[in-house]
């Protein structure tokens, strides 16, 4: 079976984390700190903040800018359950805008008609390592006086009008999970130019305690520490960071390796009648973390039956939030986005990772072809 997405670890990465656990930090150690600054030089920001996972990631930063109950927060259905599930958590409530139907992300004119009194911040998602419009995202939040965290998950590495994604928003969030641009096998990290919301992620990181004198209402002595708010353990281990250190070496050597494949594909499939390839807008650099087609003319279900048949581990990226029944049965059975809804009905997701070879991808693209000139 040929995966949709894999890891690519080697033996430096091996013997990176091996050091650590040869060391006296298995985790809150220097790693921690040292795989933050190599991600914040890298995107370009001056805060980084790591922690368990990309979920945790939007959770913190929804609980950095205080969502909270009555607050509203405009994101895509187009996307995995925690872009939404991160409001909830916080006491606030999702409102779904639709797509665009050509770069399937987030389409600013309907962020602005969903707008309300109660709308705190928008949360684009930069599907598959595809940038946003975020010149008009920007735009509609300057105006509405809102909050933008870009959930960065897929999309490490992309740039945006020559810029890294992460350097312009209030925060971006990231992930580690393995068929994420890099991996630390689980992880996360939030990034951002405000100090104000640096310090507040690293208090929710860990249950919203401190040991920062500057911050303490009385000391008792060195062996002090106080909580100041409500937080949870969200902490990252240097086992884990170990291992985001060496991969962060190696990120531009696999953004190169996708987007050479995603040319192939392209190539491949430019001809194809019942195969629409993905489209990116002008002056942006997807990281490619997905290869999304859309299959026309053809039952979805049976070809993604026939490819999984003949070895191909295609997936689906992704189904429209609010269809999950804890949505639904939570007030969202009226809410529908044409644009998500219709191309969800068409989407699968090919094989695209560093480690896949010509002679794989030569055999994905067959298979893929045979099943859909039918």
């Amino acid at each position: 079976m040929i995966p949709y997405g894999r890891q690519t670890i080697e033996e430096d990465d091996i013997q990176a984390v091996v050091e650590v656990l040869k060391s006296d930090f298995l985790t809150t150690g220097p790693k921690v700190k040292e795989f933050e600054r190599a991600v914040a030089d890298y995107v370009g920001v001056k805060y980084a903040v790591a922690v368990s996972n990309g979920t945790a990631a939007l959770h913190a930063a929804c609980a950095a800018i205080e969502i909270g109950e009555g607050d509203e927060v405009i994101t895509t259905p187009l996307t995995f359950a925690a872009s939404a599930n991160c409001v909830l958590y916080c006491g606030g409530t999702p409102v779904f805008a639709d797509i665009d139907p050509k770069t399937y992300n987030i389409n600013p004119e309907d962020i602005r008609r969903k707008i309300t009194k109660k709308t705190k911040a928008i949360i684009p998602v930069h599907l598959a390592g595809q940038p946003c419009d975020m010149d008009a995202i920007y735009e509609i939040a300057a105006e509405y006086g809102l909050f933008v965290i870009e959930d960065g998950a897929h999309a490490l590495g992309s740039e945006y009008k020559g810029k890294k994604i992460g350097t312009l928003s209030d925060m971006t969030t990231f992930s580690f999970h393995p068929v994420k641009p890099i991996t630390t096998g689980e992880g996360g990290m939030v990034v951002t130019d405000s100090k104000e919301l640096y310090e507040r992620l690293v208090l929710f990181r860990s249950h919203g305690i401190t040991r920062n004198e500057a911050f303490l209402t009385r000391n008792d002595g060195p062996w002090f520490y106080q909580q100041l708010g409500l937080g949870y353990n969200y902490r990252i281990t240097d086992i884990q960071c170990a291992l985001g250190v060496s991969q962060m070496k190696k990120l531009e050597r696999f953004l190169a390796r996708r987007r050479e494949v995603v040319k192939r594909y392209n190539n491949a499939f430019k001809d194809c009648p019942n195969i629409v390839t993905p489209y990116q807008l002008p002056e942006t650099n997807s990281g490619w973390h997905l290869y999304i087609i859309q299959v026309l003319n053809c039952d979805r279900k049976k070809v993604f039956q026939q490819l999984k048949e003949e070895g191909i581990g295609v997936n689906v990226h992704y189904i429209p939030v609010y269809f999950h029944p804890y949505y639904q049965e939570r007030g969202y059975r009226d809410v529908h986005c044409k644009h998500a809804e219709e191309v969800y009905s068409h989407i699968i997701s090919l094989p695209l990772f560093p480690g896949l070879t010509d002679s794989e991808q030569d055999e994905v693209i067959e298979k893929v072809k045979k099943v859909t000139e039918k």
